[in-house]
């Protein structure tokens, strides 16, 4: 008998989710934008920046949401040492794989994982899953179409040799050549639905292993209309329908990320995400940019967080409850075994 349980991906999905199986997660393994709003507030470069104040700032948003959250998503380098012993024990750990710095060519971005970091290292770490983000434009150059394609490829191998979830994040990206490009994380200038949803349905292929996938808004969330019934709306919801169409089709629970929107318009993403059956959310900057402003005063910016924070994130959970698409492992499989030793001998 030999077939895959991957008893250890479906244990670490249900470590994310609420009892209810939705995934009601908070990203702060965010690098770049909390290095750049450092820098700027204290006036120095992005390179001067203390490691101890972005430590400091992640202990902060550990202690105020830790317990709010089905999932934390921590990055190594930083909120390990400053968040892991916050973290509650009931919440899910989330590692991020990929170095924020990756080579922003003419053709497309290459990503990276952080140095002397693996998917054995966050297994061994007790992560519940193992995040990677991938740049990915359909329409980039082939050579960095393929690179892309083998980073991931290679991730979802390891994740099923260690048997931990692999949570794929799909941004699309200006490229370097483009009058409006950034290298900021924020919504792509040149995003158009047709290079998310031709994003989606390639990684959901069987070869890439991905176990859950966080998505972006198919349109500029800052910009979906009103949910009023009107004709602009019904174009937006059908965009979303397709995207979740592709999940569904692929049996791949799905999240949406907030790429930096404000709470009122991330909700509204929600809203439409739910619609189109998706089953949760995993967002950073929506829940605790805000608060964040207040640096370096972390008394008026925990305070801040522990009020809006805290309210934007207790508005989406009911939302999720109300909405949302639940996810359940499946055990199926366990009614093939017959007799004492199956399962051990099944489970390669």
């Amino acid at each position: 008998m030999s077939f895959d349980l991957r008893l250890g991906k479906k244990w670490g999905l249900r470590r994310m989710a609420t009892p209810a199986g939705h995934f009601t997660m908070v990203a702060m393994d965010q690098r770049p934008p909390i290095l750049n709003l450092i820098a700027k507030t204290l006036g120095i470069g992005v390179d001067e920046v203390r490691f101890a104040d972005v430590v400091a700032v992640k202990r902060v948003l550990a202690e105020s949401l830790g317990e709010h959250a089905s999932a934390m998503l921590f990055d190594p380098n930083y909120c390990f040492p400053a968040a892991l012993e916050k973290l509650p024990a009931r919440t899910g750990l989330v590692v991020t794989l990929e170095d924020h710095r990756f080579e922003d060519l003419p053709g497309g971005r290459k990503s990276h994982s952080i140095r002397d970091w693996s998917v054995e290292k966050i297994k061994r770490a007790g992560g519940d899953g193992v995040k990677v983000l991938a740049w990915f434009r359909p329409d980039a150059d082939p050579e960095i179409v393929a690179y892309q394609k083998r980073y991931v490829e290679t991730i979802g191998a390891e994740c099923r040799r260690n048997d931990i979830a692999m949570v794929l994040e799909l941004l699309v990206y200006p490229f370097a050549k483009s009058a409006r490009h950034t290298a900021d994380y924020v919504e792509s200038p040149d995003k158009v639905p047709e290079l998310v949803l031709g994003s989606v349905r390639e990684f959901v292929h069987p070869r890439y292993g991905v176990d859950l996938l966080k998505l972006e808004s198919p349109l500029p969330g800052s910009t979906l209309p009103l949910r009023d019934g009107s004709a602009g709306q019904m174009r937006a919801q059908q965009w979303f329908d397709e995207m979740g169409g592709i999940c569904r089709d692929a049996g791949i629970p799905w999240v949406m990320l907030s790429a930096g929107v404000t709470p009122s318009q991330f909700v509204r993403v929600m809203e439409y995400a739910y619609s189109a059956g998706a089953n949760g959310f995993l967002a950073g900057r929506a829940i605790w940019w805000d608060a964040l402003q207040y640096f370096p005063d972390m008394e008026k910016f925990a305070a801040q967080l522990r009020q809006q924070g805290c309210v934007t994130l207790r508005e989406l959970d009911a939302l999720t409850l109300r909405a949302g698409q639940p996810w359940h492992a499946d055990y199926a499989s366990f009614d093939s075994l017959k007799a004492e030793g199956d399962l051990c001998a099944a489970y390669v």
